[in-house]
């Protein structure tokens, strides 16, 4: 039973990380090709799987031609004005427009630098993204050069809080804006350089599965009273 135990776990363990993949892929397929779906349905009498998903790709690659000439972008002007004019529609579509201009502009990044806080008190500091000075207006009111810093939540990184936060107060680190959101959406698991903190900065499936070989099981320590403490081990740091 034991084996059988460890046999299961680490079948979740090797399975787990192909099946989420797959899974997100079919959620992205089903829903570009429902996008063009119904026009298909519509021309043809049936749905053929997968012909929405060509459609909806072509008409992307369309107006993304038409957008590098003249004429594409004197349409997409109008279309601009037709937007900001109906009322309720104008305020979604203009605030969607600035989110991508922001994300995708050339001249910077939408998070610019992985710093730190002290948030949501002194002495516990908070991983978060530096998007740019706050706006003139901030800072004059609060006397201070703030500037806006980005708090995600985990393991959902799109969620999160604005921060105007004066610079001083503000710890840059060298870690890569990549590493950063892993180690969010991980939640801490794993870690600068995608090494995974538990196993001390493994490699890969070798040192995962002979763990799991060599204990049996996982390893229930239970409930420990006092404080956390951490001790220096070859394998690096280990919480106690």
């Amino acid at each position: 039973m034991r084996r059988l135990r460890r046999f299961f776990l680490t079948g979740v363990i090797v399975t787990l990380p192909a099946v989420a993949t797959i899974y997100v892929l079919w959620l992205v397929f089903n829903f570009l090709d429902q996008l063009a779906g119904k026009v298909v349905i519509l021309l043809l009498g049936q749905r053929i799987p997968g012909l929405g998903l060509v459609v909806t790709v072509t008409v992307v690659i369309v107006a993304g031609f038409l957008a590098t000439n003249y004429i594409g972008r004197f349409l997409l002007n109008l279309w601009d004005e037709l937007m900001y004019r109906i009322p309720l529609v104008n305020s979604i579509y203009r605030t969607v427009k600035q989110m991508v201009e922001a994300i995708w502009r050339e001249d910077k990044k939408a998070f610019q630098k992985v710093v730190m806080i002290e948030y949501p008190r002194r002495g516990i500091f908070s991983l978060g993204f530096l998007t740019g000075p706050a706006p003139a207006e901030a800072s004059m009111r609060a006397a201070a050069d703030l500037v806006n810093v980005f708090i995600p939540t985990t393991p959902n990184p799109t969620s999160g809080f604005l921060l105007m936060v004066p610079a001083e107060d503000v710890v840059p680190l060298d870690m890569p804006v990549e590493d950063g959101i892993k180690l969010i959406i991980s939640a801490g698991v794993v870690g600068p350089a995608g090494r995974t903190a538990a196993a001390g900065g493994g490699t890969g499936w070798s040192q995962l599965l002979n763990g799991l070989a060599a204990e049996g099981t996982v390893k229930d320590s239970g409930r420990r009273g006092g404080r956390v403490t951490v001790q220096q081990t070859p394998g690096g740091q280990e919480f106690l």
